[in-house]
């Protein structure tokens, strides 16, 4: 493991670390009401290691394989919980509960009775959030359930084997992320009416975070502020 990767990471993390609190100073809130999770997507596992060495407990990852063959290496680091954040299809659900211990895009019913079977056939513990589209065309490729849709499948996941975690949402590109994270915190209210515990809102990326914070969020998804650049390769 380089000892410059390492300083790097560092470095990005306490600038990242001094945004969140800046942020949260802003917004009246404390600091520790806000989670940082480290997306770690196409970065290798000694990035990994890095950072659970920096003192980071929650990475994302969006690819079922890339992520499976990533924690194979060597296991889950202590103390580390791992969040799956892309669009998921229902025929890998049974390989993600495998190692998930959240599952942030829940758009559609068929994912959770899948991800059901699979986290039982595990044994494992699962916390699902709901995704929700936030971008009002229709052609939008990042996923999620209609903001309609989003109460029903709240309830389903709530009386399902698996937990309800709360809501997770990507802004839409070229609108204000301001005014996306209003609206989602408007449903957030809504579902935790019904739901107390579904206290998860996990927006905001390394470009808004600031007013993912502004808006509620208790679990940003932060990657190229912290690791770089993607790698070439995918």
């Amino acid at each position: 493991m380089s000892a410059a990767r390492r300083d790097e990471l560092a470095a990005n993390l306490a600038a990242v670390e001094g945004r969140i609190t800046a942020a949260c100073t802003s917004a009246g809130r404390a600091r520790d009401e806000v989670q940082l999770v480290v997306v770690t997507k196409f970065f290798p596992r000694g990035d990994l290691d890095l950072l659970a060495g920096l003192g980071v407990t929650e990475i994302g990852e969006n690819r079922e394989q890339e992520a499976a063959a990533k924690l194979a290496d060597g296991g889950t680091p202590a103390g580390v919980r791992t969040h799956f954040i892309g669009q998921l299809q229902s025929k890998k659900a049974n390989a993600v509960a495998r190692w998930a211990d959240v599952v942030q895009s829940v758009d559609r019913s068929k994912l959770v009775n899948a991800l059901a079977r699979g986290a039982e056939l595990a044994g494992r513990d699962l916390t699902l959030l709901v995704q929700v589209d936030l971008d009002p065309e229709p052609d939008d490729r990042r996923g999620g359930a209609d903001p309609a849709d989003v109460p029903a499948l709240a309830d389903e996941i709530a009386g399902s084997p698996l937990r309800l975690g709360g809501l997770m949402a990507v802004a839409p590109l070229d609108a204000d992320p301001d005014a996306a994270f209003e609206r989602l915190a408007r449903l957030h209210e809504r579902v935790l009416a019904d739901h107390p515990d579904a206290t998860m809102l996990s927006a905001g990326m390394s470009g808004d975070l600031e007013q993912a914070v502004r808006h509620g969020a208790t679990h940003l998804r932060v990657g190229t502020a912290i690791l770089g650049t993607r790698p070439s390769h995918r």
